[in-house]
């Protein structure tokens, strides 16, 4: 009786389950995407068929297939598998599991795969709970995850487990999964849903848009289907403005704290670098579509107009200070009207990294040991008995013609800094190898400095 009501349970569960996860593939062959893992012979699809996967962490974008992959995990390991989810679970469910793997392995031989969804969401604690066992071969973790575990999970446990990258679904794949979707839904009526017809506009449309997302496709198929559904519209195909109905907003997913908020960042700042205006705004509006915090933006934007264009815009440097003020000043959505301004101007400058290449330059002989004493005429001379210590000799070079005099300020023959010929830089390099050329004291008038 209880094998019955549990059976009732289960199915009252998998009723009200989205249609992207009633639509889970049921064996390998049916997955979509991911060819570089599970076609055949690739290194994880032969570890699950072989039933000889150890701890690993799958990784990638939401709705790429890892959770699937972990279900077909499932499906086929003769260990104990055991799912929770790091964002409830708490140390003493963990312990509990450790526990009962223990002893099962002690008195059966089998193992125990923990199957943890969200794996980033375990603080440092929960995740070295885990070491010990983990090593020991007492428990198998299966972690997935949305972030880079390089920056999310403990260095110790990253060592102890295989790393898997899926990648983002192509339009390709997209299309696959929706046409796999549509066949599942010919074969079997699912609770309400009738059989699919779906315009070929509709498809492209729904793949196209989806970011690379199955659960997001799969998602709007099934808003879609509901409001056919409740226009009596069943066996009118969907067209493609049934699918931006069903989209609505399309939400644009974004971890400020993840991998994603670096790979977004970097990209702007590099086209920024590489002179491409489009690319950079189109990075930016996906950081401001995303919500990311504006101040952040403007503090890389800054770091950009000095160290990427530098002395040879000096006047970027400018503008983006007051690009900083206006931004703290106005909040979005005004914000974003400064930020792209700027961003447009910093990527249609020319560009000079010496600043940058100097200072590091500098600090490197400073750290590496290179201790240079400062001149006996630049030292300080305010104060009685100056001269008595050799503070003297000092040549003040505004009492010479053009303001410059030939003298040694740093009491070695290092150079740091190497202008570029670009822009307002090209001026000072010509101005400096004029002044490394001269003699003592040059002819008045002869040489301007920028």
């Amino acid at each position: 009786m209880s094998d019955l009501f549990e059976t009732h349970r289960q199915q009252r569960r998998e009723k009200v389950l989205p249609l992207a996860a009633k639509l889970r593939p049921s064996t390998l062959d049916d997955f979509v995407g991911q060819e570089h893992l599970l076609a055949q012979g690739a290194p994880l699809r032969l570890l699950i068929e072989n039933d000889s996967l150890g701890s690993a962490i799958l990784f990638g974008p939401p709705g790429c297939g890892k959770t699937s992959v972990a279900r077909l995990i499932q499906a086929r390991t003769r260990r104990k598998f055991v799912s929770i989810n790091a964002v409830s679970a708490g140390i003493p469910q963990v312990r509990e599991i450790i526990a009962d793997a223990k002893t099962l392995l002690e008195q059966t031989g089998c193992g125990t795969i923990l199957f943890i969804d969200e794996i980033h969401r375990f603080n440092r604690a929960q995740q070295d709970i885990l070491l010990p066992d983990v090593e020991s071969g007492v428990i198998t973790i299966l972690g997935v995850t949305t972030q880079n575990p390089f920056f999310a999970i403990n260095a110790p446990l990253i060592s102890r487990c295989r790393l898997f990258e899926f990648k983002a679904l192509t339009t390709a794949d997209i299309a696959a999964v929706i046409r796999q979707a549509l066949s599942q839904l010919h074969d079997r009526t699912i609770d309400n849903h009738h059989p699919v017809i779906l315009a070929d506009d509709a498809l492209e449309l729904l793949a196209s848009q989806s970011d690379g997302d199955a659960r997001r496709a799969l998602s709007t198929l099934e808003t879609a289907l509901e409001l056919a559904n409740l226009r009596a519209k069943e066996n009118t195909p969907l067209t493609a403005a049934d699918i931006r109905e069903a989209q609505q907003v399309r939400p644009i997913y974004f971890d400020p704290t993840g991998d994603e908020h670096y790979d977004i960042t970097s990209a702007l700042i590099k086209s920024i670098r590489g002179s491409d205006p489009d690319a950079a705004i189109y990075w930016l509006a996906k950081l401001l579509v995303a919500s990311q915090d504006v101040r952040f933006i403007a503090r890389r934007i800054a770091i950009a107009a000095s160290e990427d264009i530098g002395n040879a815009q000096p006047a970027a440097l400018s503008i983006a200070a007051a690009m900083v003020q206006m931004v703290e000043f106005l909040g979005m959505p005004e914000a974003r009207i400064p930020l792209a301004q700027t961003v447009i101007y910093l990527a249609c400058s020319e560009k000079s990294n010496s600043a940058i290449c100097a200072i590091d330059a500098a600090m490197d002989a400073v750290r590496n040991g290179t201790s240079i004493p400062v001149p006996p005429h630049l030292r300080d001379t305010h104060y009685a008995g100056a001269a008595q210590r050799g503070h003297t000799g000092y040549l003040y070079p505004h009492d010479y013609p053009d303001g410059w005099v030939d003298q040694d300020y740093l009491g070695s023959k290092l150079q740091f800094y190497f202008p570029t010929d670009r822009g307002v830089e090209k001026r000072f390099a010509e101005f400096l190898a004029r002044r490394r050329n001269k003699p003592d004291t040059p002819p008045n008038g002869s040489d301007t400095p920028p």
